[in-house]
């Protein structure tokens, strides 16, 4: 559905985003991370058409974004993270005049609201002014707005940013929805959200793609063997006693486990260290058998922080 190929952009000397590459399938839900300043921003921009590449090309579907901007334009729709509502226009005036801005025909336009404003749930409020709704009604109607025309890729940009609990769980479950007939980019800095939602992650920092894979395979690629879950058989006071000789360790924590005679034993070292025979052998000195024995998953927290800094180019 989507592929770039050594998407670039500078602003005079700087580079923004540098000759990154990366494709997208039809129907996938892709979570799009970086920091402040790291380019993602850039890139959406570019996506979307509102940026030119200074190097480089987006496919759309195939087609080379440039190369009919207008048409290629039709098949995205875009939820900026502030979306441009206007605040003394009903949910209906304005979303015909975005179906009309989008050259949606007339005759097409109305089936249109009808269908969107009944998919994300604010039939209700057609006819209330804008400044009125919740903040959530209002991230609705921008939602609506990027679905009129029924583009096959959304881009939403820190859809739920502002939101409450109740109104994130909704917003999170309309996309996954949507995925059905859309292809997704999602941007956000809710990193459980990504997790919650996306079928895979991109992360870029300072201007190039860093990660590119699912959640799962990127905790497990970049876990090592510094963080370990133990399943311990013996006593707290025994297993703390084996683990104090090793001063390789910075944290041990000790619970029982529900098997009955055998603890849940978390350990952690330096980043670079491998402490599995350290371990090993310091529990088998105190005859304290390891039942189980495996690397930590790394949250996506972990993982981002793992792969980023704060430094970065203009975003």
């Amino acid at each position: 559905m989507i592929k770039a190929i050594d998407l670039t952009k500078r602003y005079g000397k700087h580079t923004a985003v540098n000759k990154i590459n990366f494709e997208i399938a039809k129907g996938e839900i892709i979570g799009f991370l970086g920091p402040n300043g790291a380019g993602k921003s850039t890139t959406m921009n570019m996506i979307s058409g509102y940026f030119a590449p200074t190097d480089g090309k987006i496919l759309v579907d195939g087609e080379d974004i440039l190369d009919d901007p207008e048409k290629t334009r039709g098949k995205i729709g875009y939820l900026p993270e502030h979306p441009p509502l206007y605040m003394d226009m009903t949910v209906k005036e304005y979303l015909k005049f975005a179906g009309q801005l989008k050259k949606i025909k007339p005759a097409d336009l109305k089936g249109d609201i009808d269908r969107i404003t009944d998919l994300v749930k604010i039939t209700d409020v057609r006819g209330r002014l804008i400044k009125n709704l919740s903040k959530g009604y209002r991230q609705r109607v921008g939602m609506a707005q990027a679905l009129l025309g029924n583009p096959q890729l959304l881009i939403l940009d820190e859809p739920t940013v502002g939101l409450d609990p109740k109104q994130i769980i909704e917003i999170r479950n309309l996309i996954k929805d949507l995925s059905d007939d859309h292809t997704i980019i999602l941007s956000s800095h809710i990193l459980p959200e990504i997790s919650a939602v996306c079928d895979r992650v991109l992360i870029i920092n300072k201007g190039e793609i860093v990660a590119s894979d699912t959640p799962e395979n990127l905790a497990e690629n970049l876990a090592g063997m510094h963080k370990l879950h133990l399943q311990v058989k013996g006593d707290e006071e025994k297993i703390r006693k084996a683990l104090d000789t090793l001063d390789v360790l910075k944290d041990v924590t000790v619970q029982s486990a529900r098997e009955e005679g055998v603890m849940s034993v978390l350990v952690e070292a330096g980043k670079d260290a491998d402490i599995r025979e350290d371990v090993f052998y310091a529990l088998a000195k105190k005859k304290c058998p390891i039942l189980q024995m495996r690397p930590m998953d790394m949250s996506l927290e972990e993982i981002f922080l793992n792969l980023t800094t704060v430094e970065g180019g203009a975003n």
